[in-house]
């Protein structure tokens, strides 16, 4: 079954908007109310938007670094 390019989800204005989403639909699938294909599609787009939030995530951390003797090194909680 082939999705039309306007019913094809888009990427996420941020970090938050994807956690959001990916709340509703898990939500809506441990509800047990969804058709099948509904479940599938809602998996699917799950999965998009955990690969999403890892990326952005990953992102963060490479950018918080701290300055440490005049060497950057990247940031670790202690």
């Amino acid at each position: 079954m082939a999705r039309s390019a306007a019913s094809i989800p888009k990427e996420p204005a941020s970090y938050e908007q994807a956690l959001a989403e990916l709340d509703r639909l898990v939500a809506q699938m441990e509800g047990g109310q969804l058709p099948l294909d509904q479940l599938l599609d809602g998996y699917r787009r799950g999965a998009e938007l955990l690969a999403y939030c890892r990326v952005r995530l990953q992102a963060v951390e490479e950018q918080v670094q701290l300055l440490d003797d005049g060497q950057l090194k990247a940031w670790s909680p202690t």
